[in-house]
């Protein structure tokens, strides 16, 4: 195992992912960490924090996509930063395992406490395509590349001739109808809409969006008759809910099958699939030594120590979608945990801050308890659902909803800084319109410079004229006496 001289030599708390919890944790704990003589540090792939609310506003163009992450090494002044993958972890010694995020060899991390924060990832199904065909909308990668596609299948499909290919280009399926399915085809569409209007070559009525939903019903987090009414208000603008449906394979063109009894359903071809059906533990979890329960979370108590059957394990916390955490208020999920969304996670995380911080001084920890403020979801410019549970239960829609979704997300983004620039990009949109510029070649952008730096081939030389053929030596006259 290789190691790495650049580590502090302090008792270290390791934080194992740098999003919702990881992030939190480490600000509320650097500085008393470090001026207990310890040290945090933050084990992450990338060097930022995604607030994953606003990825289908930035695949809709409505927020720049750098202001949708926060900054590790902004924020995180007085935290030892590694940007790698924890591969394992063996709490019984103390350590784990950091694959560098450069292609390095692995080397191992001391620590004295720890604590997993690894996130969820996308769950898929073994679907034939959907590997090589879909997209996820887990990343802000992903945001921006859904959005550049979206553009640039427009501005293609409106030189085509071709009507199959044309309608292809023009179709666009998001599969999923939970919040974030939801949110993704609704910006799509306000997006689509606004690019079309720049277009004299397309109409609105060529671009065809589709939902499809396994369920009897979407968005599980708002009452049945506010579910209701989402549809209705999708279908109004043209977009297709196919509920009780799934997708059956991806290979070529989109194979859908009727739910339960999986009949076929519809099949058609689209150059842009959208999965978002649902999210898993990150399965770095289970290359530890920790106790999962059956969904591959890992086990924790109210006060988000990490326990087990044979009870607590010292020095291990955990909080967030990789953790089992008990709702106490009893309105989490059928198996009485938390629903895995950004509102636990930030409370989880400034919880397990305090508790890990009194668990040093032995003074007492409090449990987590937070009763769901509801649920707000934005579907464009204007359109949205709410459901807000402040002083009874409040149900909102349209503009207020709207209102009330980018209220709550404007303020609930970590850090000042971000906040700032979020809502300076929401206003310069309702003042200038949305942006539909679209950014090329984002995967190849040296493309332009090879192209330039590489000789062009010399043109091949011009064949050599055919020579006049020679005269037969018969036709020729015969040399005599009398010429010479």
């Amino acid at each position: 195992m290789a190691t790495t001289p650049e580590l502090i030599d302090r008792p270290r708390v390791l934080v194992v992912g740098g999003g919702y919890v990881g992030l939190y944790v480490a600000l509320k704990l650097q500085k008393k960490i470090a001026n207990a003589g310890g040290i945090v540090t933050v084990v992450d792939p990338l060097p930022y924090m995604t607030y994953q609310p606003f990825l289908p506003e930035v695949a809709g163009g409505n927020i720049e996509a750098r202001h949708a992450v926060v900054s590790h090494r902004q924020h995180l002044k007085q935290t030892e930063l590694i940007q790698g993958r924890v591969t394992s972890i063996d709490h019984q010694n103390r350590t784990a395992v950091v694959a560098p995020a450069d292609g390095g060899e692995p080397f191992e991390i001391p620590y004295f406490d720890v604590v997993v924060a690894a996130g969820a990832i996308t769950r898929t199904f073994p679907i034939k395509g959907l590997a090589d065909e879909g997209i996820g909308l887990k990343t802000i990668e992903e945001a921006v590349a859904l959005r550049n596609k979206v553009l640039e299948r427009i501005e293609v499909a409106s030189t085509m001739t071709d009507a199959a290919e044309r309608a292809k280009a023009l179709t666009f399926v998001v599969v999923g109808g939970g919040f974030a399915g939801i949110e993704c085809i609704t910006e799509m569409e306000d997006l689509a809409r606004a690019a079309v209007k720049n277009n004299s070559r397309i109409r609105q009525e060529e671009v065809r969006f589709v939902l499809v939903e396994a369920m009897g019903r979407i968005m599980p987090e708002v009452t049945a008759s506010q579910a209701e009414w989402v549809v209705e208000h999708l279908r109004s603008r043209g977009i297709e809910v196919l509920l009780n449906t799934s997708l059956d394979n991806a290979e070529g063109s989109l194979k859908l099958i009727n739910l339960p009894d999986k009949t076929p359903a519809q099949e058609f071809e689209a150059d842009t699939l959208v999965w978002t059906a649902g999210v898993q533990a990150n399965p770095m979890i289970r290359s530890t030594d920790f106790p999962l329960e059956p969904r591959g979370r890992v086990r924790v108590l109210p006060d988000l120590r990490i326990a087990g059957d044979e009870g607590i394990i010292d020095n291990a916390w955990a909080a967030g979608d990789i953790a089992a955490v008990p709702d106490l208020t009893g309105s989490g999920l059928p198996d009485g945990t938390c629903v895995p969304n950004a509102q636990h996670a930030l409370r989880q995380a400034k919880r397990l801050a305090k508790n890990l911080w009194a668990s040093r001084w032995d003074k007492p920890m409090g449990d987590y308890k937070h009763k769901n403020l509801g649920a707000v979801a934005g579907f464009g410019e204007w359109k949205g659902v709410a459901n807000i549970n402040i002083l009874g239960r409040i149900g909102l829609k349209g503009g207020l909803a709207w209102l009330a979704h980018r209220g709550y997300h404007g303020l609930a983004i970590p850090t000042g800084e971000r906040k700032v620039r979020v809502i300076f990009n929401w206003l310069l949109g309702m003042t200038m319109g949305r942006d539909t510029t679209q950014l090329l070649d984002l995967d190849n952008p040296r493309g332009a410079f090879v192209a330039a730096a590489t000789p062009a081939p010399k043109p091949a030389a011009a064949p050599a004229p055919a020579a006049e053929p020679a005269e037969p030596a018969e036709a020729k006259a015969p040399v005599t006496a009398d010429a010479k």
